[in-house]
């Protein structure tokens, strides 16, 4: 017997007229979260890299416009280009939805790389650029699991990219929405993409000496988050506008997760071996 759930609606309050959604305060506890755990990690004794105020300002401001960016031209070039072909200008209308993960993993670490080589021009940083975006990276890795937490949420509190029909006990039905049981796979994705991949990164980075190796923990958040992405696609329904891409079941998500894999792995061993 499915469980019966009254929508909510997407709008968490106003203000003088302003809509304030569920999504945009997901976005924004996920920054200030991470903002505050990212300062605590470079405030420790040993701490692979340290910030000042200013620093942990221009780089909160960078990866803020590589997720708005990069997620948005990510769900534009992998999930409905025709559409946006035909309409460019809704590129731009991110209040009607329409963000992509990996899209938003490539434009953070674009932004972290230009963060880097910006502060060796000025001088603020003494090791590479490489090193220094490995290293803010890794520590990134730890972090991202929240964000994820709250978009995931977000996504089940607006009915977005939930699963597929089943008859399970904890199918979700959304009353007035849809009268077909579905797996609640964003719960899904909070859980093993947030909680469970945030316990493991953090762990990893407070126990073991991974940190040391510039890329290793980034890596590693590449090969688990895809390993977990492509076993929750196995409960969610694939994006109506693109389908499966081949007969027996692949989805947008796990071939992007794919390749995000191989990417990770390819990432942890050059940091492993390299001196």
């Amino acid at each position: 017997m499915a469980i019966t759930i009254n929508p909510i609606s997407p709008v968490a309050f106003s203000i003088f007229g302003l809509d304030i959604r569920w999504y945009a305060l997901a976005y924004v506890a996920a920054f200030v979260i991470g903002y505050f755990l990212l300062r605590h990690f470079t405030r420790q004794s040993d701490s692979q890299i340290r910030l000042d105020k200013k620093q942990l300002d221009d780089l909160l401001t960078a990866i803020i416009l590589g997720v708005i960016i990069g997620g948005r031209l990510g769900y534009v070039l992998f999930y409905n280009l025709p559409f946006f072909l035909a309409h460019p200008l809704e590129i731009f209308a991110v209040w009607h939805g329409g963000m992509s993960f990996h899209g938003g993993l490539i434009g953070v670490i674009a932004a972290t790389f230009l963060f880097a080589r910006n502060q060796k021009k000025a001088g603020a940083f003494s090791d590479s650029t490489y090193n220094s975006a490995f290293k803010l990276l890794d520590m990134l890795a730890v972090i991202a699991p929240i964000g994820l937490f709250f978009g995931r949420i977000a996504n089940f509190i607006n009915m977005e990219v939930m699963g597929r029909v089943t008859d399970v006990p904890w199918a979700v039905v959304f009353a007035g929405h849809s009268e077909l049981p579905r797996h609640p796979s964003p719960l899904y994705e909070a859980s093993l993409e947030g909680i469970a991949l945030f316990i493991i990164m953090y762990s990893l980075y407070k126990f073991t000496n991974l940190r040391k190796y510039p890329g290793a923990l980034g890596g590693i958040l590449g090969m688990l988050y895809a390993l977990f992405r492509i076993f929750c696609e196995q409960f969610r329904a694939p994006d109506i506008q693109i389908g499966f891409l081949t007969s027996w079941g692949l989805t947008m998500g796990q071939l992007l997760s794919g390749l995000m894999f191989l990417a990770g792995m390819m990432i942890f061993g050059i940091a492993i071996r390299k001196k």
